[in-house]
């Protein structure tokens, strides 16, 4: 199927949208790059800016489905492959970065002993397993059934990732909390949809309210547990805003904002079977697995 069109032929503004946007990043990079721009340790934050660009694609490919059933965007789905593919090769490219620069032998020492990069290449290595089977051939060979049980594994390596970047962010975990509190999120909207229930935009807003309290609780968790910042400091932050909006306040203006905007337009209908629906997903062909 060529890149810019649908099965039909079609040429499709969205996957040319999709393929664009995924793209982009690297090519911020390279020119980063060939400007002299990536700072004093050129290779070490090249390194970052990979994985950083992985694990956001990973979440906006676990965005998909909500979005498009919130917003009834059937052609959201071209998406999930896309996105799932770009998050297999950021993060790809993280860890080939990451050899080169410390040497193959070093590199897969620092691996074995070091709990954070073992983490971090575990979650590389299911993504490839994800990416391999997730053209038409692989989810005809393997069957709807097994298919979505396979790519369910993404919520595992949303898991992995997340924690790597919080041992390897050690002090300043902003970002880490933002991300794991976008996974919460999108993880409870999963639950809340499950049995073939509609999320309605008041239920998303809810679930963005109960987001945010679990970001919350995250920061103080890794703050009282990795440094000797006083958790309850942290927990005050998120009211006084001394420090900038927290991730937690984020979290609860991204899902209620969405809320908001889903509630314009009503919820996309749900598939009249769990069989049919199943079979849908997986003829879609994503890295994301089964639908939230």
């Amino acid at each position: 199927m060529p890149l810019f069109h649908e099965r039909s032929g079609r040429f499709s503004p969205e996957k040319t949208l999709f393929l664009v946007s995924s793209i982009l990043p690297a090519v911020w990079l390279v020119g980063l790059a060939a400007n002299g721009q990536l700072g004093a340790r050129p290779w070490t934050e090249a390194i970052h800016f990979t994985g950083l660009w992985a694990i956001r694609f990973l979440a906006v490919t676990l965005a998909v489905t909500p979005l498009r059933r919130l917003f009834n965007m059937p052609k959201l789905y071209f998406g999930r492959r896309i996105f799932g593919l770009a998050a297999l090769g950021y993060a790809a490219l993280h860890l080939t970065l990451y050899i080169i620069d410390q040497g193959f032998g070093r590199a897969l020492s620092e691996i074995v002993l070091r709990i954070y990069l073992t983490i971090g290449a575990v979650a590389v290595a299911l993504l490839v397993a994800l990416g391999a089977t997730s053209f038409d051939g692989a989810i005809r060979r393997l069957g709807a059934t097994r298919w979505n049980r396979l790519h369910m594994a993404v919520y595992a390596i949303a898991v992995l990732g997340t924690v790597h970047f919080f041992m390897q962010s050690k002090l300043d975990v902003t970002e880490p909390v933002l991300m794991a509190g976008i996974f919460l999120l999108l993880f409870a909207f999963r639950v809340a949809g499950r049995g073939g229930k509609n999320v309605t935009p008041l239920g998303m807003a809810g679930l963005s309210v109960a987001g945010a309290a679990l970001t919350a609780g995250v920061e103080m968790l890794w703050y009282a547990l990795a440094t000797r910042v006083d958790p309850w400091l942290v927990l005050d932050a998120n009211f006084t805003f001394d420090l900038g909006p927290r991730p937690a306040v984020w979290v609860l203006v991204i899902g209620l904002a969405v809320a908001v905007l889903a509630a314009i337009n009503p919820p996309a209908p749900r598939p009249a079977s769990r069989r049919t629906a199943m079979t849908g997903k997986a003829m879609t062909g994503n890295t994301e697995g089964a639908s939230a």
